[in-house]
């Protein structure tokens, strides 16, 4: 299952998603920048994975698109600082639809030679962005491009992408959205505007999970806005690819150290290696790292993280206590280069979660 399967109300998909909870700060810089007349042409929107980037980057390309549409004042003479446009407007439906005229997204294409997605946005994907940002608008407004992600363009798509950013036509607008911005060209960071987004807070995850999600026990979506660290994306994906199970079993697999319980801990490796997709594989060994890893930081601390799950506060205590924090630290690095190697070797998967998963009972005894 698909995490967008979740959502039967509202959709996840950032170009037709009508709502963004968490991030009224930014949007409210984007709204004044436009009732300003000086609005730059080019933002940079940052901040990690599946936090709502996109989906506040579709939010500003609808509104500008419409004229700043909803800009003035309402029936108490207020006027509201969103950028929110009702899905019923003519502009939502054709932007959800990527049939809206004056609007152009640049994301990884396929290549037409082999059908598969390609690994990165090619410079022909760009140059044709760049000449329709010169073209004129057809609505007589805003031509918009949203690149998503512009992280993953390579050298000389990020060249072309310069020359417009350095040059802009008039009543162009540039979107960029990144989850790395520290890789980009330094040349293409200083001519945007730069707006971070922060990770979103449990309280907001939690309502977002309770909207998309509205089939899982309350418990449940407590855990995942725990383990989404602020990520709606995350959660989503997790609560999809079981990930909250396999973290309640992998607590119940360490809860036995400094002495695991071998058929356990076997039943967990078979749970992992299991699909040709490496679904299981993948999800579980990131919770493995999530988990060691927080751990680490609150042996560095001084103070325990949060429970996710009912009883694994006690196990954690019970490591930290019994060995020094740089036994700990040295592990998560081993474990983390170990599945790395997993995932680009063919390498057995039932035997790197045993082999990283006995690594912490060396530790631990």
């Amino acid at each position: 299952m698909h995490s967008s399967d979740f959502a039967d109300i509202h959709s996840t998909v950032p170009r037709a998603n009508p709502e963004l909870i968490g991030h009224e700060a930014a949007e409210r810089t984007l709204f004044n920048a436009f009732g300003s007349g000086r609005l730059p042409h080019a933002w940079l929107i940052t901040g990690p994975r599946g936090i709502g980037k996109a989906t506040l980057a579709y939010r500003f390309a609808r509104f500008a698109l419409a004229g700043g549409a909803g800009q003035g004042p309402n029936l108490f003479g207020e006027t509201p600082q969103t950028l929110r446009l009702d899905p019923g407007h003519p502009v939502f439906g054709r932007v959800a639809s990527s049939t809206h005229p004056d609007l152009k997204v640049l994301e990884r294409t396929a290549d037409p030679k082999s059908g598969k997605l390609r690994s990165e946005t090619v410079v022909g994907d760009v140059r044709a962005g760049v000449g329709f940002l010169r073209m004129t608008s057809a609505e007589g407004g805003w031509r918009v491009v949203v690149v998503d992600p512009v992280d993953d363009m390579n050298r000389s798509a990020a060249n072309a992408l310069l020359k417009v950013l350095e040059e802009p036509p008039e009543n162009a607008l540039l979107l960029l959205v990144s989850h790395a911005p520290g890789g980009l060209l330094p040349t293409v960071r200083s001519r945007c505007c730069h707006l971070a987004l922060r990770p979103l807070a449990e309280p907001a995850l939690a309502e977002l999970l309770g909207r998309y999600a509205p089939d899982l026990a309350p418990g449940d979506a407590a855990a995942l806005a725990r383990l989404g660290e602020g990520s709606i994306g995350r959660a989503l994906d997790l609560a999809a690819d079981g990930g909250l199970e396999l973290y309640r079993e992998m607590v119940g697999v360490l809860a036995g150290l400094p002495r695991l319980d071998v058929p356990r801990l076997h039943a967990f490796g078979d749970r992992l290696a299991r699909g040709a997709d490496r679904a299981a594989f993948r999800t579980g060994t990131e919770l493995i790292a999530w988990w060691l890893a927080r751990l680490v930081r609150g042996a560095a601390e001084g103070r325990l993280p949060p429970e996710v799950v009912p009883g694994e506060g006690p196990v954690m205590a019970r490591l930290v206590e019994g060995r020094a924090l740089v036994q700990w630290l040295g592990l998560w690095e081993k474990v983390t280069r170990l599945f790395a190697r997993a995932e680009g070797a063919n390498l057995d998967r039932k035997q790197v979660v045993i082999t990283a998963l006995l690594e912490f009972e060396a530790v631990a005894s």
